[in-house]
């Protein structure tokens, strides 16, 4: 493999403020799409969401940027395939928000770079030591310990943020691909595009409501028909697309300029956020068993995106 350049000490700063910003503004997104799970359908929150967040790439972030010449690309088909990977980590993530707690959700979801490590080595054929292999293994034991398999406890969403993981982390390999030439606001607005489009036509699918009747918190944030928003809920959906705009922006930046083993630690800043959200909104608090699965996962993954930028400064 050949080895990448370590960033220079601004732009690796730059990198590194763009993961801690980009997360903590996806958190107030957390917030604001389980807050609306149960009212509003899913295809249209996250319709009405992404018109907003693209609006304000157009109008405020592409201006600065270099204006409607930044969203010419000669690479189209890698940014719709990137683009369908966050669509799809993104929906699968809002659909296990509405059933679990919001801390559980996001939890599960930081098994993200432990699926990065064993995905590395069959599609771009890195060499995974056995210390990152034991890594892997840690933090899929703290997913098992909060999925909780086979007991009274297990809700079938919880495998929901697994597969947001796994698309996720789809989306980071595509991203650092594209990173060398295409530049983070283009990936940005494809990926609102791409939302925009996907949700209009599960609207036209099933907007309609007629698999409305849904028992389960996840199916019927998926098939609820759609409605009207209430005035006071119009503050929460812009609240979203705003965040979905930035967060979106500033995490494709810290990816296109830093090595993920330098800057996805930092995302770990969104696990404190969804416990304090979690408190705060909804009013739950991990249990000693979620603690632990919590405690594994982000230790495993912490530690493997530690190995990783050793293993990386040892190649440079």
């Amino acid at each position: 493999m050949t080895a990448e350049l370590a960033p220079a000490p601004r732009i690796a700063l730059i990198g590194m403020l763009s993961a801690i910003g980009g997360s903590m503004v996806f958190s107030v997104n957390d917030v604001a799409i389980k807050f609306l799970s149960g009212s509003y359908a899913l295809h249209e929150v996250v319709l009405i969401r992404s018109s907003v967040g693209l609006l304000i790439m157009l109008c405020v972030i592409l201006p600065f940027q270099g204006g409607l010449a930044a969203l010419r690309t000669e690479r189209l088909g890698t940014h719709l395939l990137r683009a369908l990977f966050v669509v799809a980590s993104n929906l699968f993530y809002f659909l296990g928000l509405a059933a679990l707690p919001i801390a559980d959700a996001v939890a599960l979801f930081f098994v993200s770079p432990l699926l990065i490590t064993a995905l590395s080595v069959p599609l771009l054929g890195e060499k995974v030591g056995p210390r990152r292999w034991i890594a892997v293994g840690i933090g899929l034991l703290g997913v098992v310990i909060m999925v909780r398999p086979g007991s009274a406890s297990f809700h079938w969403a919880a495998v929901l943020p697994l597969a947001s993981a796994l698309f996720y982390a789809l989306m980071h390999m595509q991203t650092r691909r594209m990173g060398a030439t295409e530049r983070a606001v283009t990936m940005a607005v494809y990926v609102q595009a791409t939302f925009i489009v996907v949700c209009l036509l599960m609207g036209l699918a099933v907007g309609d409501g007629r698999f409305a009747d849904q028992s389960d918190p996840s199916l019927a944030f998926l098939f609820r028909g759609w409605t009207w928003p209430n005035a006071s809920d119009w503050p929460i959906f812009l609240a979203s697309g705003t965040a979905s705009a930035l967060g979106g922006y500033f995490i494709a930046q810290a990816y296109r300029l830093c090595e993920a083993g330098l800057v996805a630690p930092f995302e770990y800043v969104s696990m404190p956020m969804a416990i304090i959200w979690g408190v705060t909104v909804f009013g739950t608090w991990p249990d000693r068993t979620a603690w632990a699965g919590i405690a594994l996962i982000c230790g495993g993954g912490l530690y493997m995106l530690w190995r990783e930028t050793l293993a990386r400064k040892r190649e440079a």
